[in-house]
């Protein structure tokens, strides 16, 4: 079975289905769950999806960039039944590539603990550089 990567627009019911598959979902806060998706989905500067032989996505990445300094990565989620086959490092590598390469582009992102090992392999290392403004109303979930 072969994956396809390429630059495209996901529909929010899309997403959110993906979601489903994904360890992913538990990143977003309930408040306005659906009205952000359809926000994120729309706006965001890179969005690359991977998809299997039947058209089936499994693997998504959205990131945020000026093209000319950073990329920052909002979502990178694999379907949990194709874990361990490289398509997050394949999303990774390929935004890095769309921003502008990684002679001009630094990659910032926030890791879910149990992803750390995964983006360390990747080169990454944790900051202690970043500031932070957060006044979200946050309530746990899973997308289910």
């Amino acid at each position: 079975m072969s994956i396809t990567y390429r630059e495209e627009r996901l529909t929010a019911p899309e997403y959110i289905d993906f979601l489903k598959r994904t360890n992913l979902g538990s990143q977003y806060p309930k408040e306005r769950f659906r009205e952000r998706i359809e926000r994120l989905v729309k706006n965001v500067s890179i969005s690359l999806v991977a998809r299997d032989d039947n058209r089936k996505i499994v693997g998504v990445l959205f990131g945020l960039t000026d093209f000319a300094y950073w990329l920052y990565v909002t979502d990178l989620g694999v379907d949990r039944e194709y874990e361990g086959q490289g398509i997050g490092r394949t999303l990774m590598k390929k935004a890095h590539e769309i921003a502008g390469g990684e002679q001009d582009i630094a990659v910032y992102l926030i890791a879910n603990e149990d992803a750390i090992p995964f983006y360390e392999k990747l080169g990454m290392k944790l900051a202690d550089d970043v500031m932070q403004y957060n006044k979200i109303q946050w309530t746990d979930f899973t997308v289910e």
